[in-house]
C-alpha cells in the first residue's frame, strides 16, 4: 500500500524541524520504518549506539542492535501509527523481524562479495544488506532450511522465526548498515529460498572473485 502525499505530511506532523546541516537520524529511520511497515514487512525499534554503550533495553548488557521490548513477538503486525509512535523521542534502530515476510542468510563479507558476484553474473539481483562489522544478509522469501555446504559451514547463520536482522539506516559504532542491492532492483520480490542458497553454495567453490565465470561455465 503507497501512502498518499497528505498521508505522509500527517506522519511528520509535530516533528520538530532541525536547523540545516545537521543529521537527522532518527527521522531517516522513522521514514524508512513506515515505508516497510507500509509494505507489510514486520519492522521493530532496536537498541542503538551512543558513547561506547547500547541504549534502548534494560537490564542486558547488549553488544549490538537487538529489539527494545523483551516481549517483541507480540508487537509483530503493528499499525503505521504505532510504528510511527515508536520513533517519536529515541534514534532506535531499525530491525526487520525475520521468519514472516522474509528470511535472511548471514554470512560474512569474503562469502558475501563472491555470492554477490555470482548473482551479478547470472544477472538475477538480490537484495542484500551489509553492516560494518562485516556481516551481509541476503534476504529472501521465509520458510527454508540451511541445508547441506551451508549448513557445515560455522560463519553462515539463517535468520528465521524467533530472530530479526538490522536494516539500512541503523547504526554501528562503526559506522551505518547499508544496502549492498536495494530490494527496488528486484521490484521488491524476495527470491526463494533455494536460489539464494544456490548462489552461496558456488560462491563457497569459488577460490578468488575472478574465477566466477569459470565455476558458472562449468556448472551449467
Amino acid at each position: 500500500m503507497q501512502w498518499s502525499a497528505e498521508r505522509w505530511q500527517s506522519a511528520f506532523r509535530g516533528v520538530p524541524a532541525h536547523p540545516a546541516g545537521l543529521t537527522s537520524s532518527r527521522i531517516d529511520l522513522r521514514v524508512q520504518a513506515i515505508d516497510f511497515a507500509s509494505r507489510g514487512w514486520s519492522v521493530l525499534p532496536g537498541t542503538f549506539p551512543r558513547d561506547g554503550e547500547w541504549l534502548g533495553r534494560r537490564g542486558r548488557q547488549l553488544h549490538g542492535p537487538t529489539p527494545v521490548r523483551a516481549d517483541w513477538q507480540d508487537g509483530l503486525g503493528a499499525d503505521l501509527h504505532e510504528v510511527m509512535a515508536w520513533w517519536d523521542e529515541h534514534p532506535y534502530n531499525l530491525l526487520l523481524a525475520t521468519g514472516f515476510q522474509a528470511d535472511a542468510i548471514e554470512v560474512d563479507i569474503a562469502i558475501g562479495r563472491r555470492a554477490a558476484k555470482v548473482l551479478r553474473a547470472g544477472g538475477f539481483p538480490v537484495p542484500i544488506v551489509a553492516t560494518p562489522t562485516g556481516s551481509w544478509f541476503f534476504l529472501m522469501s521465509p520458510g527454508g532450511r540451511l541445508n547441506g555446504e551451508l549448513a557445515e559451514q560455522s560463519g553462515i547463520r539463517l535468520h528465521g522465526k524467533g530472530s530479526w536482522v538490522p536494516l539500512p539506516p541503523s547504526v554501528y559504532p562503526g559506522g551505518a548498515v547499508h544496502w549492498r542491492v536495494k530490494p527496488e532492483v528486484c521490484a521488491w520480490q524476495l527470491p526463494s529460498p533455494e536460489f539464494v542458497q544456490d548462489a552461496l553454495r558456488t560462491a563457497l567453490e569459488i577460490d578468488q572473485p575472478e574465477n566466477v565465470a569459470e565455476v558458472l561455465a562449468a556448472s551449467r
